[in-house]
């Protein structure tokens, strides 16, 4: 997006004036904009209509007063294509390409969309096959169907890669305050990077929601999310769809713990994106931000009018990492001379109903228990709907004294109900004007209390160490990518291992006639292992033996090892053996991959080792290059880290050793005259004060 095509995205985001060109679904867009309340001058354009939502029409684009600064384009796709081409010659801004039947249906349609490219010029051009734009803060709804949504004057700025979705979330019944719509359909012009790179610098928008299917430049959205995270705009990112990458992985075990979504995942938590599951959490999550706030931590504070509720509350933080700190004795002792005698005090607070709606005895407990530190505060409460709203005077009531409370400590607050349809709109719009959040769900509203403080935590690690924003070579220009590559047996890997500074067990590679023989020389026990093509996984076919303490019983594994490959797989048989010196049990082992991506580069994915690597699926996947701190952090997020602090009475481990270990590893893959492609670990076997890789599998460029 050149300075151009910015200025006239700037346009069409709001227009002094647009244009509507089509019939029917031309029309709805302009009842969209009576609806919304749009101010500025309207432009339909049919030649063979009158009228179109009660406004003359023009017979060409032509014939307009002068350039639209936004145009609402749905007619078919081969007369869009010289329409678009018209209005950049006329000086357009921007063009909202309702119509449908280009890349999405093929070849055939892939072809039109390279005219549609060559036509738009300087447009700011949204689609096509898209819904289109609706501008919230300044009115303006370029969108085919009625619409929901509202604003206070601010909210989040919603950009999705499907158009149905981005509908059904302007019509949530959520009151999330609404600041943009964006449905970006085809993406053939203008990107999700683009409306982020605009968006997250405007102070109406508090947060940006995003759905994603795939990401075209993952460099480009690299540099918006760093450049929305530096301005503290939050991303929310629900991310659908799958799809089969990384087709020269099906040689490791890496294959089958990490692909495209674990890349992704990688790429989110690198930005410090919040990622999200489903489109409720997206949008619990960015109303709790968006009218609450970030809270610092995750020190939370609960209130609730059963022990139910409170339980519910309890348990759910404990499985997300948020905690309920035990309130200070000072505060125990003065909530106890407050609250009813069958209450207990504690966090989160059941106050009972005794007290319930009587504002002079809630309001002292709800600051009473405020006065100690919380990051959050959060208050359970379902409403009753209108045929019993005889006691909603009392829920009133309790919410204002919850308002008044966390409002004197000025933290992060919501009102959740239990139940997401136990809150109707007039109270949501109530907390919303308060500051409070209005969220709907116990679990919902949890996770999108911890998701936020996550957020925190990272962005502020991210601004304090830096992060060098994700830029992908062209795949000729990645080290190994895009060459033909071929996989070495283990001797060499081990080798080239060794070159870039880790150790391998002691060993010798032999004929096998000779394997006795260096067996004894290296020192009982050995391990041998035969050597060739088609032994990738050489458990599966038979062609390790292990612990072997005499030259007989060397003589004998190599015999079964012959005779099991064999059966296996004829034309892996091999005369070449290699012989270690068998190792002392570890503390622990990890499987280590390092790998480039030809759409997200370079990256690494540790995971449990040895027989533990499939059974477990205990992995997680960081992009490179990366800090020693995150890299730190994704040791201790896999389950079997636990080994790393002294398990049970066991040894712990020089973490800062591993940490350089996989940092050297990872510059050995980068420096391409060693010209590693892949390279998978497994098992590193992790030691008290060393680390040594038993087993590798590599690629190396030819």
């Amino acid at each position: 997006m050149n300075q151009k095509q910015r200025q006239n995205l700037e346009r069409l985001l709001n227009p002094r004036h647009l244009a509507i060109i089509g019939g029917r679904d031309a029309e709805a867009a302009a009842r969209e904009c009576a609806r919304i309340g749009y101010a500025g001058k309207i432009w339909p354009v049919n030649p063979k209509r009158e009228k179109i939502g009660g406004i003359k029409c023009f017979a060409n684009v032509e014939d307009l007063p002068e350039a639209p600064d936004a145009v609402y384009l749905a007619i078919p796709r081969e007369a869009a294509i010289s329409t678009v081409e018209r209005l950049a010659k006329m000086g357009a801004g921007g063009v909202v390409c309702y119509t449908a039947g280009f890349s999405e249906i093929g070849a055939e349609g892939a072809e039109l969309e390279e005219a549609l490219v060559t036509a738009t010029g300087d447009l700011a051009l949204v689609g096509p096959n898209c819904y289109g734009v609706i501008n919230y803060i300044d009115k303006v709804a370029l969108w085919p169907f009625p619409h929901g949504g509202a604003s206070p004057g601010y909210g989040v700025a919603i950009i999705t890669q499907s158009g149905m979705l981005s509908s059904d979330l302007s019509m949530s019944q959520r009151s999330l305050p609404f600041a943009y719509m964006i449905s970006v359909g085809n993406q053939t012009f203008l990107r999700l990077e683009d409306f982020i790179d605009v968006l997250c610098t405007r102070p109406e928008v508090k947060a940006i929601g995003l759905h994603i299917e795939g990401l075209k430049d993952i460099s480009r959205f690299s540099e918006v999310a760093l450049k929305a995270l530096d301005a503290g705009v939050p991303i929310v990112a629900l991310k659908t769809g799958s799809s089969k990458i990384g087709s020269e992985l099906t040689v490791s075990h890496t294959a089958s713990l990490s692909g495209s979504d674990d890349l992704f995942q990688a790429l989110f938590d690198r930005l410090g994106i919040i990622r999200v599951s489903d489109p409720s959490q997206l949008l619990e999550t960015l109303k709790f931000i968006c009218v609450a706030g970030i809270p610092k931590g995750k020190r939370l504070v609960g209130l609730t009018c059963s022990g139910g509720g409170a339980t519910m509350l309890a348990d759910h933080a404990e499985t997300i990492g948020l905690e309920f700190p035990r309130p200070s004795e000072k505060t125990i002792e003065r909530l106890t001379s407050l609250l009813y005698y069958t209450a207990t005090v504690s966090n989160p607070l059941d106050y009972t109903t005794p007290i319930w709606g009587i504002p002079e005895r809630v309001s002292p407990v709800f600051e009473a228990l405020l006065t100690d530190p919380y990051d959050s505060a959060i208050f359970v409460q379902d409403y009753p709907p209108p045929e019993l709203d005889e006691s909603k005077p009392y829920y009133l009531s309790d919410a204002k004294s919850f308002i008044e409370a966390s409002s004197k400590v000025r933290i992060p607050s919501a009102i959740c109900s239990t139940l997401p349809e136990n809150m109707d709109q007039s109270t949501r719009e109530m907390l919303v004007e308060n500051g409070v959040a209005p969220m709907q769900g116990i679990h919902e509203a949890l996770n999108a209390i911890s998701a936020a403080a996550w957020y925190f935590g990272r962005r502020e690690t991210i601004l304090k160490n830096g992060i060098e924003k994700i830029s992908i070579k062209p795949l000729s220009g990645i080290p190994g990518a895009g060459n033909v590559s071929t996989l070495v047996d283990e001797w060499e890997g081990k080798q080239l291992l060794q070159k870039i500074g880790l150790n391998v067990p002691e060993g010798r590679i032999a004929e096998s006639a000779e394997v006795p023989e260096i067996a004894e020389k290296l020192g009982f026990p050995v391990v041998i292992k035969m050597v060739g093509k088609n032994l990738e996984h050489k458990t599966d076919a038979g062609a390790v033996a292990l612990n072997l303490s005499s030259c007989e019983e060397v003589k004998t594994a190599v015999d079964r090892i012959k005779k099991d490959v064999e059966h296996f797989n004829p034309d892996a048989l091999s005369e070449q053996f290699l012989v270690e010196k068998m190792l002392e049990q570890p503390i622990a082992e990890l499987l280590v991959n390092v790998r480039t991506d030809s759409q997200f580069g370079m990256a690494m994915t540790l995971a449990a080792g040895g027989i533990l690597t499939e059974l477990l699926a205990d992995a997680v996947t960081i992009l490179l290059p990366t800090s020693r701190n995150d890299l730190e952090n994704a040791l201790k997020s896999l389950k079997i880290s636990k080994l790393f602090c002294g398990f049970r009475g066991g040894e712990m481990i020089e973490t800062e050793q591993l940490v350089s270990v996989l940092f050297d590893l990872v510059e050995g893959v980068r420096n391409e005259t060693i010209g590693i492609k892949e390279i998978e670990i497994n098992p590193l076997f992790v030691y008290k004060h060393k680390v040594c890789a038993v087993d590798v599998l590599m690629r190396v460029a030819k």
